[in-house]
């Protein structure tokens, strides 16, 4: 028996260590720091240790044993953060059903996804990787830190960031329904759709506390539902909900759903029409986060603008821009400076809209998404201002670890297959290559018909 304690033991404290990540200590040097909350430094260090900024000041010394980076002429930066990606994940929608919450994309993870490098590439050390939109209410997501190499999932996990859930409006799930035959296969459907499954799920847990509490009369416990539990999850705060959607309508509707069931977190995604309802989005607390300038690709994006980032800002919604894509996620800080041509913005607003605001989203803004003493040392060098179109990453850390170094860039993970042709070759993007939303949903796409009728 002690022989056995004693192994288990070993074994326990043996997965312990393999699970843990690496964590760096490097002094980056002379660089123009841009901490997002406490303004731009300038010929300022950025000293971190065992994976976390220690210090941020002039002439710091190096301490024994850590890596020095020289950054001087170069501007450093927060990791950007994507708040809606698909990079990463082996499946992406559970189309069985319009309410999937009890699948995860957790159990889907691939760390050998080469996008991962190439987010890297573009300063990006954060994603929130998402399930599909086929469906009413869909799966789990699932936050991850971009630790290229890693061959365990684990290891990209964000460690204590708040769970958070898809849902979908218009015509994604409706499309999807009709497509499959099942309900709802209507706008006023998904609304209905939503409140009887929130309303199921009050009932479960009703059921649940009278058995626990002893007040109920049967002596047999209430059927346990992973999907109800989720739900449950939601209604009580701790399962964060980020919502597709598009049009005005949808966005208020959903917001006087979640006011009718007192639920308070809420970021509606992709949000092309959330500039019609500023004001609203403001009062209630919810947040945004849109395409810098993607729009007309389907009907009900038509009205939309590149104003609409700028707009949510000045009312004080905290908005976000994601990339939704294997491509654009290596230029949101490109998709970030659009908005100081559509809309005025500063160079700290701009910013945030790709750090500080997503991690806010997110629920991880106390580990990351700014330059501050203590927080996770996640951070991008850039050659030049990261909001002017002549900017590179230069290096890219999560922990403090070096994960993208553009001088040591290995060739046969980049996108083109001759790194060193003079002459690129011209290459036509189809959008379904990389915009993944609809991925496994098995519904029927409407401009193929369309096009072989």
């Amino acid at each position: 028996m002690i022989k056995i304690s004693s192994f288990f033991i070993l074994f326990l404290c043996v997965s312990a260590l393999q699970a843990q990540t690496k964590k760096g200590d490097v002094l980056i040097k002379n660089g123009t720091v841009i901490t997002i909350t406490d303004g731009t430094l300038e010929n300022t260090d950025v000293l971190v240790r065992n994976g976390k900024i220690d210090r941020i000041g002039k002439n710091l010394k190096t301490p024994n044993g850590v890596e020095e980076v020289d950054a001087t002429g170069k501007f450093v930066m927060p990791g950007i953060i994507d708040a809606h990606s698909h990079i990463a994940g082996t499946s992406i929608n559970e189309g069985t059903s319009q309410v999937t919450a009890e699948v995860s994309m957790e159990d889907v993870v691939d760390p050998l996804d080469v996008s991962i490098y190439r987010a890297l590439a573009g300063g990006v050390t954060s994603i929130h990787l998402m399930h599909g939109s086929a469906n009413v209410i869909g799966g789990q997501n699932e936050t991850l830190k971009l630790r290229w190499g890693s061959t365990n999932p684990e290891d990209l996990r964000f460690e204590g960031a708040p769970r958070t859930i898809k849902f979908a409006l218009g015509e994604n799930p409706t499309r999807g329904g009709r497509s499959r035959g099942i309900q709802p296969q209507s706008r006023m459907g998904v609304e209905a759709m939503l409140r009887n499954t929130f309303n199921d799920a009050i009932k479960y847990r009703d059921a649940w506390n009278a058995y626990r509490s002893n007040k109920s009369s049967r002596k047999v416990a209430p059927e346990y539902s992973l999907r109800m539990e989720t739900m449950v999850d939601i209604l009580e705060g701790e399962v964060l909900v980020h919502c597709h959607s598009y049009r005005a309508d949808e966005i208020y509707m959903l917001m006087k759903v979640f006011s009718d069931f007192g639920i308070k977190r809420l970021t509606f995604q992709h949000a092309n029409e959330a500039y019609k309802v500023a004001p609203e989005l403001a009062e209630f607390g919810a947040s945004a986060s849109v395409f810098a300038d993607w729009w007309a690709y389907k009907l009900e994006v038509y009205y939309s603008t590149a104003y609409n980032a700028a707009i949510l800002t000045e009312n004080g919604v905290t908005t976000s821009i994601n990339s939704d894509s294997g491509e654009l996620i290596r230029h949101l800080f490109h998709e970030a400076a659009k908005t100081q041509k559509y809309g005025d913005l500063s160079d700290n607003q701009a910013l945030a809209l790709i750090t500080l605001n997503p991690a806010k989203q997110l629920g991880i803004d106390n580990r990351v998404g700014s330059l501050e003493k203590g927080k996770d040392a996640d951070i991008a060098i850039f050659d030049n201002h990261p909001l002017s179109i002549y900017a590179v990453p230069q290096m890219t850390f999560v922990d403090g670890v070096k994960y993208f170094d553009i001088e040591n860039d290995v060739a046969d993970q980049r996108i083109y297959i001759d790194p060193e042709s003079t002459v690129e070759d011209v290459q036509i993007l189809y959008a379904n290559d990389h915009d993944r939303c609809m991925e496994d949903a098995n519904v029927v796409n409407f401009t193929d018909l369309f096009n072989n009728k």
